[in-house]
Formats: C-alpha cells, sequence, structure tokens
C-alpha cells in the first residue's frame, strides 16, 4: 500500500511564482559568488517561499535558469539607464525589488503594475525601505484592455524615454494576447524599449511537463512560446535589438547542471528554434526610427 502524499496545490497562481523566484534570488544574493545582491528577497519570499522552492524538484532544476534571468535583465537595464531612460515600466512586478537594490538615478521614475494582493503584500515587506528612485505602484489585472490602455497613455506624459519590463510574465499568456499588449505598447512613443523572455516551443514542451500538474492546480499555464522566436514582435510594432542567450551566460559563469554544458558548447542562434531547447532575453525597440533616442 501507497503512502505517498496527495499533490497539494504548491503553486496557487502567478503570485506564488513570484515568491518562488523571490526564494532563487534570495539563495542567489547569499552565495559568495553571487551574480547579483537582492538583501530584499529572502523577506519577500517568507516560509512559503522555502515551501514551494523544497516541494518541487524542478525548482530546484530551473534555479540557474532564474538566476540567468535575473542578471541578464539587471544588465540591460543598467545599460538603458545608461543610455537616457527616465521612466522603467514594470508590467508583472511580482516581488521584484530592483527600485531598492539597484544603483539607481534619483529621478528615474519607476512603475509597478500587478496585481492588488502581491503589490500590497509586497508593500507591506517594504515598508521601512526607501527605494532608490522615485516608486508608484498600480494595481491592476492587465487583461483589464481598458485599464492598461489608460494608464499607459498617462505615463506618456511622465517620461520621455521609457523601458518596459515584462520578466517572467509573458509565457502565462496566448499568442495573441501577447501580441495585443505588443501593440498597446507600441502606441505611445515614450515607450521605446521592451526587455522580454522567450522560450521555444520545444523548451516550452519541457517546462509543461515538469509544472504543468501543478500550475494546473493554481488555474496557470505555460502558453507563448512562439515559433518565429524575438521576430514575433515584429508585425506588432517592435523588432529585437540585442538577444541574450541565458544558457550561454550560465556557461559562462560554470552555473550549467553538467547534462547542459555540452549543449552550452553547440552553435547558437536567436532566430525562430522550433523543437530545440531555446530561451532567450531580449530587448526589442520600435519598428519606426526614433530621432530622439
Amino acid at each position: 500500500m501507497s503512502h505517498s502524499q496527495p499533490l497539494q496545490p504548491i503553486i496557487r497562481d502567478m503570485s506564488d511564482a513570484a515568491v518562488r523566484t523571490a526564494i532563487i534570488r534570495a539563495r542567489e544574493s547569499e552565495r559568495a559568488d553571487a551574480l547579483f545582491h537582492d538583501s530584499f528577497a529572502r523577506r519577500l519570499a517568507g516560509e512559503r517561499g522555502e515551501r514551494i522552492a523544497s516541494s518541487n524538484p524542478a525548482v530546484e532544476r530551473m534555479e540557474w535558469a532564474l538566476v540567468i534571468r535575473t542578471y541578464l535583465y539587471d544588465q540591460f537595464i543598467s545599460e538603458q539607464l545608461q543610455q537616457g531612460v527616465d521612466l522603467v515600466l514594470n508590467l508583472g512586478a511580482g516581488l521584484d525589488a530592483r527600485p531598492y537594490r539597484m544603483v539607481l538615478p534619483a529621478e528615474l521614475n519607476w512603475i509597478e503594475v500587478d496585481l492588488p494582493g502581491i503589490l500590497s503584500y509586497k508593500e507591506e515587506i517594504l515598508r521601512h525601505e526607501k527605494p532608490a528612485c522615485a516608486l508608484e505602484r498600480v494595481r491592476m489585472d492587465l487583461s483589464d484592455v481598458s485599464g492598461r490602455r489608460s494608464l499607459f497613455e498617462r505615463l506618456a506624459s511622465q517620461g520621455n524615454r521609457a523601458l518596459v519590463i515584462t520578466e517572467g510574465l509573458l509565457i502565462y499568456f496566448s499568442a495573441s494576447e501577447v501580441g495585443a499588449l505588443a501593440r498597446d505598447l507600441a502606441d505611445i512613443s515614450a515607450f521605446q524599449r521592451w526587455i522580454v523572455d522567450l522560450v521555444s516551443p520545444g523548451l516550452l514542451g519541457i517546462m509543461q511537463k515538469q509544472m504543468s500538474q501543478r500550475l494546473a492546480l493554481g488555474g496557470a499555464s505555460f502558453n507563448f512560446a512562439p515559433k518565429e522566436g524575438p521576430d514575433f514582435f515584429v508585425p506588432f510594432g517592435w523588432k529585437p535589438l540585442d538577444v541574450r542567450l541565458p544558457l550561454k551566460t550560465a556557461a559562462r559563469f560554470h552555473r550549467l547542471p553538467l547534462l547542459l554544458r555540452l549543449m552550452a558548447a553547440l552553435p547558437a542562434s536567436s532566430r525562430a528554434q522550433g523543437r530545440r531547447p531555446w530561451s532567450g532575453m531580449c530587448l526589442l525597440g520600435k519598428t519606426t526610427a526614433d530621432k530622439c533616442w
């Protein structure tokens, strides 16, 4: 007779995914060779973060990928700030603590958008901390199309060179939903750069096998993996400017599991990947020329 425990809905929704990411950032920050330092992550993750991470071996297997994703987003953000970004719009901000942990211009406007529950939780945890820049939190479900369009129009007057961030967000959307969001962002002239993370259909299939049962218990699923790769965004007003590969980056820092080291040595491409497991961090720019950038 089996005494195994029934599968529990450990990952209940995308907010729990944010908690999972926070505990991974906390663990990375405590390493002697840490690629970044997030002194707020462990507080934000709380005890639930540890339970989520320890309940599923797949979380342990993907830890290197989430660490490298954070590192590459940090690199892109820092580089874009040096080029004159004056507003950062973080959609699906989750438990991201970059306004507190990064070196940022005091005059920078940083806008976080996410569901009310997760932003209220984060506000409570960080209530005694001071962000490095001007920080605004907007409680919104991004599936509210009219609401997000109104927000985007309001923000258009708050900055001239805006950077949009969607870290770990788009994979939960359908291709049509991502396309609609891309069009809405492209309609705002101030939104000039956009950082996205993508996976190939091949990698999506692997992720679904590893995580889909637990995600389904929370009403979430992995969906978006465009067969076109970064070029998916071109018809919606965006073009890839820079694509960085987590596998290659992780190999450079000796962070890959043994089975992936040989794969990292293979020639890489940032174009359509099909069934080949692939992921990329992509900096997008407007397809129309921008004389003021």
